[in-house]
């Protein structure tokens, strides 16, 4: 059975950063995220305060890769290929200047809601996926459709022609 809870690290724009647990779909339209710390005790962050919010696969700072300054393990912001999986390769700059990729699911959540969910480039890094509050991105570009699935070629889509005979059959006259 899934958690009710996902373990998150919230980065802010004042550059500190919360580590806690997350609800599996927290309520994008309050006006305030609503987090459980390692301790036990409920913050509320004011989602113009979220730079983004990223979904790790664990933050335990006795492992021995838990970097105080980077603690999502975000490493590539950009993609170096372009992306194998089905998506939306989206780039956007954040208020605070810095880019971001990602990609993103090819449907209404694109144009509703209260931010965007995303794909990092490195999925073998901690960081699973990334959620992007609205008032957080300054601009946002469609750098590309991938894997556009239903999509037929004209080509194939043609009926095949009749093939013409090399030699034409002679008709009795008999």
């Amino acid at each position: 059975m899934a958690s009710q809870r996902k373990p998150v690290i919230v980065r802010k724009f004042s550059r500190d950063w919360c580590v806690g647990y997350a609800g599996a779909s927290f309520g994008q339209e309050a006006p305030e995220l609503e987090l459980l710390d390692l301790t036990g005790k409920v913050l509320r962050i004011a989602w113009d305060q979220v730079k983004w919010v990223c979904y790790v696969r664990d933050f335990s700072p006795s492992s021995t890769t838990f970097d105080q300054t980077n603690p999502e393990r975000l490493l590539h912001k950009r993609f170096s290929i372009r992306p194998r999986t089905a998506g939306l390769w989206l780039r956007m700059t954040l208020t605070d200047g810095e880019e971001l990729e990602g990609l993103a699911a090819n449907d209404r959540s694109l144009v509703e809601g209260a931010g965007l969910l995303l794909t990092p480039p490195d999925t073998r890094s901690n960081t699973q996926r990334i959620y992007v509050p609205r008032q957080a991105i300054q601009t946002l570009e469609v750098v590309s459709l991938i894997g556009a699935a239903g999509r037929k070629r004209t080509g194939a889509a043609r009926p095949a022609a009749d093939q013409p005979d090399l030699f034409p059959r002679e008709t009795d006259t008999a």
